[in-house]
């Protein structure tokens, strides 16, 4: 089969899913709209598989792009409608897929009950298919447009629940934030085309690699960029969204807000990685971004009660660390994090999706406790996904944590420091919320312990198999060379081109990466000390909302008040415009428009009085009017 055939087939069927169940959502049978929606997501899943296979066994590094038709032509720019199949793009659709099909199939299990289930299993498919054309396309416009495709999805699923008037202000706040990194990123494209003429990745990429290191021009694309990927990716200072966005059903916090969506911005990255190697003054401010956000998101979930808010901030943190990763060129580390993150994360919020549908909707960490007993499979994958996020080995999160950490320290020991500081922020929360949930006694109401129960298979076969990815998938890049970093190899020639210093061999000795190890796993054991003290050995349990808590303590448990402080200067200057503009508008414009009209009717009251219906008046204007005429035209000519 042409690659032209089955590139053309990984989007068209989760498509094709959208319009079945999004035309059809009152008329199809929920069982059927959800094996329509998961099937879709499947098939894309197993061709993305042919397709990998073909390009493995084919030998090819050289990337492969199969044109579906043209599609802008205006002066000498043009832009096809194409798909790029590499090794970057190969991984994505694995990621997207797969993870994507697991996701669907839990949802069956946990939204059966709701009664927009096929609205929603639709929404679910059109997210993917924008996702998909964001990876695969082969020039920067069809990147915006699964980038902003996405980004509509995310706005319809976070405000699924749209009766919930606080959901649909979760919903209007990630769509705005995010228009806000997107018009970042369109000025970066329209500079793209003014600089090379061309948006097609291999071209762009081709023609940056004759420009010098620091190029002004190259800088000013690549932090355009960025402020894309920074409302996209959750980062400093765009990042409020996404703690926001869990008003969304727990399945869409999985698969758009930890495993797919919010790794554009490091796609994005990755793939423009000769840009960026180009621009090193962007790769700091990259890395200056992605620490703050790191420390700032880790230590708010330090304190935070409500299951999914820990687990969002955790997301912010670690989209950070993937972040540092790439502000040191360690471009395949931080594709591995995004790979091994996907697992986990989704593993968690599905874990905590399967917490909150025996706890009936409940959310606060307060009062749960004791579950592991009820739950015994919920417990046993929520278990190995705390383990694989904190970076304890052998886990998958320690090995791509971990090789992010080995290249910062080459760059900066500062960075590197602080690092492994919010490494041991990542564990101590993680197991903090850990034992509130599943350890200790019970805290909820005696009708929420009665109904406790384990997850159907539906919902418990996804998290069993993310398990299972979750402790092997660190695997895929052992230190020393591992598969994913061969694999990707060929990705960074153009990098290796512009600037060869960035991809020496690494500096760091045997036994220096063995200490690097050994501290950052021990930092991430003793936080997981600290935390079973704290939280089984004590039993100690968070302090109601209404509880005085000293100062830093209220700083963090308030999340820093950067949401208050965006709304006292942004938001409610711009409303204070808005309103003196309306104000200004209805009392000018509305006067002036309304004073036309008055003008209008009582001039035309009283030239209607001229119509008197006597022949001898109308004879004497005309004649008048004639005699004017004629004076008018004798006076203008001398």
């Amino acid at each position: 089969m042409k690659i032209e055939v089955l590139c053309a087939l990984i989007p068209l069927f989760p498509l094709i899913g959208f319009l079945i169940n999004g035309i059809g959502f009152r008329r199809v049978p929920k069982g059927f709209a959800g094996v329509i929606a998961t099937a879709a997501v499947l098939v894309s899943f197993l061709i993305s598989i042919i397709l990998f296979r073909a390009f493995v066994s084919s030998g090819a590094e050289a990337p492969l792009v199969a044109t579906l038709f043209d599609w802008i032509s205006v002066g000498d720019l043009h832009i096809n409608f194409s798909f790029q199949i590499d090794q970057l793009s190969l991984l994505m659709l694995m990621v997207v897929t797969g993870v994507g099909t697991l996701i669907h199939l839990y949802s069956i299990g946990y939204m059966s009950h709701d009664e927009g289930f096929g609205k929603f299993m639709a929404f679910l498919n059109l997210f993917v298919f924008f996702m998909l054309l964001l990876v695969m396309g082969s020039n920067y416009v069809i990147m915006f447009i699964g980038w902003e495709g996405v980004g509509l999805c995310s706005y319809l699923l976070i405000g699924f629940w749209n009766k919930n008037t606080n959901y649909n202000n979760a919903a209007r706040k990630a769509f705005v934030m995010n228009r806000i990194g997107d018009l970042g990123f369109l000025l970066g494209i329209f500079m793209l085309i003014n600089t090379f003429g061309t948006v097609e990745y291999l071209d762009v990429f081709k023609q940056a690699t004759s420009l010098a290191i620091g190029d002004k021009t190259v800088l000013a694309i690549t932090l355009l960029l960025f402020v894309g990927a920074m409302g996209k990716s959750a980062q400093v200072p765009l990042y409020t969204w996404l703690p926001d966005a869990m008003a969304g059903p727990t399945p869409v916090s999985a698969l758009i807000h930890a495993a797919t969506m919010v790794t554009a911005g490091i796609y994005m990255v990755v793939r423009s990685n000769v840009l960026y190697t180009l621009a090193p003054m962007t790769l700091e401010i990259v890395g200056i971004i992605a620490i703050i956000t790191a420390l700032l998101a880790a230590s708010i979930g330090l304190l935070q009660n409500d299951i999914k808010k820990v687990l969002a901030y955790s997301t912010v943190s670690q989209l950070g660390y993937m972040f540092l990763g790439l502000s040191v060129a360690a471009y395949t580390a931080g594709m591995f994090h995004v790979i091994t993150h996907a697992f986990f994360k989704a593993l968690l919020f599905l874990g905590a999706g399967s917490v909150i549908h025996a706890m009936s909707d409940e959310q606060d960490m307060r009062k749960m406790g004791g579950l592991r007993k009820a739950l015994p499979i919920t417990f046993v994958t929520f278990l190995l996904g705390t383990w694989a996020i904190s970076g304890i080995p052998p886990l998958a999160g320690f090995f791509s944590k971990d090789e992010i950490l080995a290249h910062v320290y080459e760059h900066s020991k500062i960075l590197w420091a602080l690092g492994v500081v919010g490494s041991g922020l990542t564990s101590f929360y993680m197991f903090r919320l850990l034992f509130l949930t599943f350890f200790g006694e019970f805290r909820g109401t005696e009708e929420q312990k009665h109904h406790l129960h384990e997850s159907p298979i539906t919902m418990t076969l996804p998290l069993m198999i993310l398990a299972v990815l979750s402790v092997v998938g660190g695997m895929l890049n052992l230190p020393g060379g591992g598969w994913l970093s061969h694999f990707m190899e060929p990705l960074f020639e153009g990098s290796r081109q512009v600037n060869p210093e960035a991809f020496a061999e690494g500096a760091i000795d045997h036994g220096t990466e063995v200490m690097l190890m050994a501290i950052s796993s021990g930092v991430a054991l003793l936080s997981l000390v600290i935390a079973y003290v704290m939280y089984v050995r004590r039993e100690a349990v968070p302090e109601p909302d209404s509880a005085e808590r000293s100062l830093p303590e209220q700083l963090v448990y308030n999340k820093y008040y950067v949401d208050e402080l965006y709304d006292t200067i942004i938001v409610r200057p711009i409303r204070s415009l808005g309103d003196a503009l309306y104000s200004f508008g209805e009392g000018l414009i509305d006067g002036v428009v309304n004073g036309i009209a008055w003008l209008v009717r009582q001039s035309s009251a009283q030239l209607r009085l001229l119509q008197s219906g006597s022949i001898g008046f109308y004879v004497f204007a005309m004649v008048v009017s004639i005699a004017a005429i004629f004076a008018l035209r004798f006076f203008i000519r001398f």
